[in-house]
């Protein structure tokens, strides 16, 4: 299966990625703070709160990381003083990359993420420079093996306002206008179809082919930025092929 989906991009590398535990419980718990911040502490209403939450029951993270995380949210406690910055630019082979961070110290978290575009063959652009060739869409995986049948889950994702639906070797991709999101994921629960992944992501418009040695620059470089301690997400439009027989 080749990298055109997004899931099959970035499977892998969330399985190495989160093997580190501890460095994943603070990135959740950070998210929790913003979302708490920008939309307040009740997930009913706030999405990004909700699916913050849904990442961290998933991934065990303790209630007491959970409520500390909500608190600092409200300003309860100090540490709430993270600032949300989208750094964008060119991998190789002119791929285009959004890096979402959470920081408090952008001088850091900018060098780091330029020292890391540049050691592996790219650049950081200006703010805008890639930003146009992605959407903000809401993305369900459902995996193949829970939902046998395509027309059966295609009329209930597009009956409850889904945009479209991706057939993959191993999943299904719904994807949904983030204002359509509960209401897609509310019609998947009542009909009893579990969701192997669930987000608001930035998706491409259209993807780029890459092979050999650009191939594996690029998956370096993504690793190497998902693993900073500030990055939260990494988006890009590069069609990777398979890694380790995946």
């Amino acid at each position: 299966m080749s990298g055109h989906s997004k899931w099959a991009n970035i499977k892998h590398r969330k399985g190495k990625a989160d093997a580190i535990k501890g460095k994943l419980t603070t990135k959740i718990s950070r998210e929790i703070t913003i979302a708490v911040k920008m939309g307040g502490a009740d997930p009913i209403g706030n999405t990004r709160l909700k699916l913050a939450l849904q990442k961290a029951r998933a991934n065990n993270v303790p209630k007491e990381n959970i409520q500390r995380a909500v608190q600092k949210g409200q300003g309860a406690l100090d540490g709430s003083d993270y600032e949300e910055i989208t750094y964008e630019g060119y991998g190789a082979a002119g791929v285009a990359v959004i890096v979402t961070a959470l920081t408090d110290n952008r001088n850091r978290t900018a060098a780091e993420i330029r020292h890391l575009f540049s050691k592996y063959g790219g650049n950081l652009g200006e703010t805008g420079c890639v930003g146009w060739m992605f959407k903000r869409r809401g993305l369900f995986v459902v995996e193949r093996s829970v939902c046998a049948r395509e027309e059966d889950l295609m009329l209930i994702a597009l009956d409850a306002g889904a945009d479209d639906l991706k057939t993959e070797a191993e999943a299904y991709e719904i994807i949904v206008r983030p204002e359509e999101f509960d209401q897609v994921e509310k019609a998947l629960a009542d009909n009893s179809i579990e969701v192997a992944s669930a987000e608001i992501a930035l998706l491409p418009d259209s993807y780029i082919a890459v092979g050999g040695a650009d191939a594996e620059r690029i998956e370096k470089m993504l690793e190497a930025l998902e693993d900073l301690d500030d990055v939260q997400d990494v988006f890009s439009n590069a069609d990777l092929p398979d890694v380790d027989g995946e």
